[in-house]
């Protein structure tokens, strides 16, 4: 009998020819189909995570800029005005600027110590160190803005050598203010003073007066109301500008521009919110510099 041949089959590589059979093919699609379906989950996840931090980030800014309001004590014009300036520039950083205006020199330290405003905006450093020395109250100044020159004017003379024995004088009642007054009159030897009282000088410190002037001392909101009866009077520029007195041109005296007295922003001591930094900053740019030259004509002096 004949024997019967049988082909030998031989398999190059195990994979080669297990992937032929039916069972290969369902375990490489299930294969296949597992890792997909992992990235598909994993997009998803993905996606949902993506979409939440979109939200989130939409909602940031609400909660960001959500607006600071920031009350602050102002003399009327002046300084109320280079506030309205910066106005624009505290709203971009979230800050709601409300000007307070006061008409005196005593309120708004009052009003700031007991927390009714933030800061206030009128005064120079040595009126305020005085003013808390007195009352008690612990208020810190910030950084110089502006000097305001102090002046002498009239409505009945044209130059101080036109002054005559007798004469009165209206000068600030406030300390700091009234030396000031007092040097400057000094400065134009109309007045001698004790050597080294400096701006602190009063009228007790007056040593000669050849003309025998009267110096009268009233509250500063009212002396230009008394250009009237006085001869002079010696006017801070917080009333002389509304008053539309202009100390380069209208002035008989005024103090020199190397005056200490700058104009600066007082706060309590130790309030040191950001939004006091913000308005601090933006009193001392190059602008608000540029608005107090070209608005003031040289009355004001950038003191920064």
């Amino acid at each position: 009998m004949r024997k019967r041949k049988t082909k030998k089959i031989v398999y190059k590589s195990g994979c080669s020819a297990f992937f032929r059979s039916d069972f290969c093919v369902v375990i490489f699609e299930t294969t296949i189909f597992l890792i997909l379906r992992r990235l598909f989950m994993q997009r998803r996840q993905l996606i949902k995570y993506l979409t939440a931090g979109a939200l989130f980030s939409s909602l940031l800014p609400a909660f960001a800029t959500e607006p600071v309001t920031l009350k602050v004590g102002a003399s009327p014009l002046v300084t109320g005005d280079i506030l309205e300036f910066v106005k624009p520039a505290l709203a971009k950083k979230g800050i709601n600027l409300k000007i307070i205006e006061f008409t005196d020199y005593i309120q708004p330290n009052l009003a700031l110590a007991d927390k009714e405003i933030d800061a206030n905006l009128f005064q120079h450093k040595p009126f305020m160190d005085k003013f808390c020395q007195d009352r008690g109250l612990k208020l810190t100044a910030l950084p110089g803005i502006f000097i305001a020159p102090i002046a002498l004017y009239s409505k009945k003379i044209k130059d101080v050598k036109e002054l005559k024995k007798g004469d009165t004088i209206t000068i600030p009642n406030d300390p700091t203010n009234g030396g000031r007054a007092l040097q400057l009159l000094a400065g134009a030897d109309l007045l001698k003073l004790k050597e080294g009282v400096g701006h602190a000088a009063t009228v007790e410190d007056i040593i000669d007066n050849p003309l025998r002037l009267r110096i009268m001392e009233v509250e500063a909101a009212t002396l230009p109301r008394t250009l009237d009866d006085a001869r002079a009077a010696v006017i801070n520029q917080t009333y002389a500008l509304p008053a539309g007195l202009n100390p380069v041109k209208d002035s008989l005296l005024i103090e020199s521009k190397d005056s200490p007295y700058a104009n600066m922003v007082a706060i309590r001591t130790g309030d040191n919110r950001p939004e006091l930094v913000e308005l601090n900053n933006a009193l001392h740019t190059p602008e608000v510099k540029e608005f107090i030259l070209e608005h003031y004509k040289g009355s004001l002096i950038p003191s920064f």
